[in-house]
């Protein structure tokens, strides 16, 4: 493996996959009146580390992790916090024509580890997630295009 120049050549790489191509579609989702127990036997047996936390519609309301859940494990009754109390509320969304590269980006500068994506504007139901990709998958295809 060639090392040199190795960040830009991702990068380029990277700039050019979209993430249509390598969102996880089908996304898990919780409502927003799941107990931290329910969500975490559901994020322990579909193998995830988050999940879109909706609304009754199916609107996404935010994302819950598994960092989340582990820092109210130990607290009075976390067992039974809802994820409406302990979801991070702010939405950080893409297209699914954004690249890997843009979405990288995005997760650097905003500290998340997770981007929900939703259809284009105007096509299909705007406010449901159609994906997500988190900064394992990222990871992984940069790692897949070097090798």
């Amino acid at each position: 493996m060639n090392y040199n120049n190795i960040a830009g050549v991702s990068n380029i790489r990277l700039e050019n996959k979209l993430l249509r191509d390598v969102m996880t579609r089908g996304v898990v989702t919780v409502p927003m009146e799941a107990t931290a127990k329910q969500i975490a036997a559901l994020l322990s047996k579909h193998g995830l580390s988050g999940a879109a936390v909706i609304g009754p519609e199916g609107e996404a309301m935010g994302v819950i992790s598994d960092m989340d859940i582990l820092e109210i494990i130990g607290k009075d009754n976390w067992e039974k916090m809802p994820a409406e109390s302990i979801m991070t509320p702010r939405l950080v969304t893409v297209g699914p024509t954004s690249t890997l590269g843009e979405a990288a980006r995005i997760m650097r500068e905003k500290h998340i580890h997770r981007l929900l994506i939703f259809s284009e504007r105007g096509v299909g139901a705007s406010q449901r997630p159609v994906g997500i990709v988190s900064a394992s998958d990222i990871v992984r295809e940069a790692a897949r295009e070097e090798g």
